[in-house]
């Protein structure tokens, strides 16, 4: 049986920064996420709106049907939980219903975790999230994308390409990703986390 109502729609929300300047950025990993998720889902080209991109669609599997948005804020990592704010509150959505998706620095890259919430470990998008909505229970798929060598500065870092050697091992985790973010849109946080979290703890 199909969802229908906005109430009992599944939000994703990716974390990145706008232009084209930061596209293939360590940081822009949640957008890239997004990327392969509205492709798969065919849900086009999105419209503005709640100071991000909305992609507004339905997907399918094993016979259920479920209401997808899926947004890509456009303030500004730092800014992020104004448009995340905006989009729940006029939609009446609980945070549980939200997963966000975003880069780590905590994890190596081409690892993914979810958690189903708890605090922003120093991750300044997700924090403004978390303040924005005064709920540190939000459901969250994390992308490693590894830590910085030496004493290379961490802003630089993020608001870098990934390295040749690693963008093979990125691309093969970007889709993991997606393929996580539909298992929470069908199983919940619990099952991604059994599913996903396992190779990070061996």
């Amino acid at each position: 049986m199909g969802t229908e109502t906005a109430q009992s729609a599944k939000f994703i929300v990716a974390l990145g920064n706008p232009g084209r300047r930061y596209a293939r950025t360590r940081h822009n990993v949640g957008f890239r996420v997004l990327d392969v998720l509205r492709e798969k889902w065919n849900l086009g080209e999105g419209r503005s709106a709640f100071d991000g991109l909305l992609y507004d669609g339905r997907v399918s599997r094993a016979g259920e049907t479920v209401r997808v948005m899926l947004l890509a804020p456009q303030t500004y990592m730092n800014n992020s939980g104004r448009s995340v704010r905006k989009l729940l509150t006029f939609y009446k959505a609980e945070v549980e219903n939200v997963l966000v998706v975003l880069d780590d620095m905590a994890l190596p890259a081409g690892m993914i975790r979810s958690r189903k919430g708890g605090s922003a470990g120093g991750h300044n998008g997700l924090s403004d999230i978390l303040e924005s909505l005064g709920d540190t229970q939000v459901p969250r798929l994390r992308v490693g994308i590894g830590r910085p060598a030496g004493s290379r500065d961490p802003v630089d870092f993020v608001l870098a390409p990934f390295d040749d050697d690693e963008k093979d091992e990125m691309e093969i985790a970007i889709r993991k990703a997606a393929d996580a973010v539909e298992d929470w849109v069908f199983c919940g946080i619990t099952s991604v986390m059994d599913k996903y979290n396992r190779r990070s703890e061996d």
